[in-house]
């Protein structure tokens, strides 16, 4: 980020390795690979100083997060993770500018992290210690300033990402041209959108990953969903604009902005999620994208 101009990004959409949670390289740059918590944060910082200075007066960056768990000692004791972001985010001249919370589902969240206290026999053995599928959170903030360029959508919301079937009364109105109070269809979508709480984030919806995790992987996050990821775009940039990912991870933050009409840049300083992310990327430059059918990863030609 130091060699990027003032000012030149009009959105940024990430998630930061949590707080040393997982370990993902044994490079000392890697933030994920600090002593403790309070550390971590101390070298966070740079990146929200430096995202501050890169992005457009008055945009905003995405950050997605959750509560981390102290340990995995079969206890519900947490950091607020979050909340510790905010507060840096408000330190470094950031507003807080609210948040939405990404249900996920309780079985499968143990099935994927094996947390002890998701397990039913927690329950059977002491129903003190079960714990909580706890959900995701997507953290909004805005630089100050004001903001030279509006995000318009001059006939509304056009396309929705999520698992919830648009109903069928509304499907006509897609595209309106007349008076947008009487837009039925994008209406319904910013409804989604809107609402605190994101229930039917397709939580598969995910660019391939499996093949890069290496042998010295302590584990591999789920990557952010492209759900996610889309509604964070559509709402917050212009088509030809550019977003901004300082982990891009296999490079789903990169990925979907182009595949809507943005420009996407991405870092990363973990080669084998680096040469991934190249592949996935390629893949939305070609015009072809990536839908779960049956379990597997389709490659599906984009229409025209």
């Amino acid at each position: 980020m130091q060699g990027m101009p003032d000012a030149s990004i009009h959105l940024s959409v990430y998630s930061p390795p949590f707080g040393g949670l997982y370990h993902y390289s044994s490079d000392e740059r890697d933030l994920s690979n600090c002593d403790d918590y309070d550390q971590f944060f101390d070298h966070y910082a740079y990146v929200v100083r430096e995202l501050s200075r890169i992005t457009m007066p008055g945009r905003m960056t995405c950050v997605h997060a959750m509560d981390v768990p102290k340990s995995n000692s079969g206890t519900d004791c947490y950091r607020d993770f979050p909340g510790d972001i905010i507060r840096l985010h408000q330190r470094e001249g950031w507003e807080y500018a609210g948040r939405h919370m990404i249900w996920k589902e309780p079985l499968e969240v143990r099935l994927r992290t094996m947390q002890k206290n998701l397990a039913h026999a927690s329950l059977v053995a002491d129903s003190l210690d079960c714990g909580i599928a706890s959900g995701d959170y997507l953290l909004l903030f805005r630089r100050n300033g004001e903001n030279p360029i509006p995000v318009k959508h001059p006939v509304g919301l056009l396309e929705y990402s999520g698992e919830r079937k648009i109903p069928s009364d509304v499907l006509g109105f897609r595209g309106w041209t007349g008076k947008q109070t009487e837009n039925r269809y994008s209406h319904w979508i910013w409804r989604q959108y809107a609402d605190c709480m994101w229930d039917d984030i397709r939580f598969q919806r995910v660019l391939p990953f499996q093949s890069c995790r290496e042998e010295d992987d302590e584990k591999h996050v789920h990557p952010l969903q492209l759900d996610v990821i889309d509604r964070c775009v559509v709402l917050r940039s212009n088509p030809g604009e550019t977003v901004f990912t300082p982990f891009m991870g296999v490079g789903s933050e990169v990925y979907s902005p182009i595949l809507l009409g943005r420009r996407g840049i991405g870092a990363e300083l973990k080669e084998s999620y680096f040469r991934q992310a190249v592949k996935n990327v390629q893949a939305a430059v070609d015009g072809h994208r990536f839908d779960r059918q049956n379990g597997e990863l389709a490659l599906d030609q984009i229409p025209a």
